[in-house]
């Protein structure tokens, strides 16, 4: 399972995803696919220049069960702590 949460992005980035993951929300992205695609995605999304904040959630074998990954300015920052994700809010 792979979620990507972005803000402040173009129409244009935002149909790049629909192409692979479910927009249930506006800049909200969900879906199921492989970790080539995952990535090539998230590359095309950080590279772009068009996200004023994005973070990347997908499944793995981790404690919490899922990892993240951050890029630009999000609004909340996501700080890993001994192998455990916690949010701060600014």
């Amino acid at each position: 399972m792979v979620m990507i949460t972005m803000e402040n992005v173009t129409e244009r980035l935002r149909g790049e995803c629909t192409r692979f993951l479910l927009e249930v929300k506006t800049g909200v992205f969900l879906g199921t696919i492989n970790a080539t695609v995952r990535e090539l995605l998230w590359k095309k999304i950080t590279e772009s220049g068009e996200a004023g904040g994005a973070v990347l959630a997908y499944s793995s074998q981790t404690e919490q069960g899922f990892s993240l990954v951050m890029h630009g300015d999000p609004k909340k920052k996501v700080k890993d702590i001994d192998g455990i994700f916690l949010i701060e809010t600014q």
